[in-house]
């Protein structure tokens, strides 16, 4: 892989229930932020002086409260379903970026 050619994402989302990947693989390829959701609650880990740390907000989408949100979400599904809250997740995430 030729990271001058194909850049590293700007951001990663991992979720996963059996495994994950290791921050260190995420730092050797300079993933800027990564999303890990796992045991109910999103992290976001934010790449400083070369280490990842844990941040409250995402430098991607700043304005967007995303840990709450996906909590929220996520335990929603829970009583309404997966499908009706996909789309009250979707419009949620439209009327934020359009504010």
């Amino acid at each position: 892989m030729d990271l001058t050619v194909d850049p590293p994402p700007d951001l990663a989302i991992e979720v996963d229930l059996t495994s994950k990947t290791q921050l260190d693989a995420y730092e050797a390829l300079g993933v800027p932020e990564i999303w890990r959701y796992e045991n109910n609650k999103l992290q976001i880990n934010v790449l400083q002086d070369g280490k990842y740390v844990e941040s409250e907000i995402s430098p991607t989408f700043p304005n967007l409260p995303i840990i709450e949100a996906i909590s929220q979400y996520c335990e929603q599904s829970q009583t309404v379903g997966t499908s009706p809250t996909l789309r009250l997740f979707r419009k949620w995430v439209r009327e934020q970026i359009q504010n």
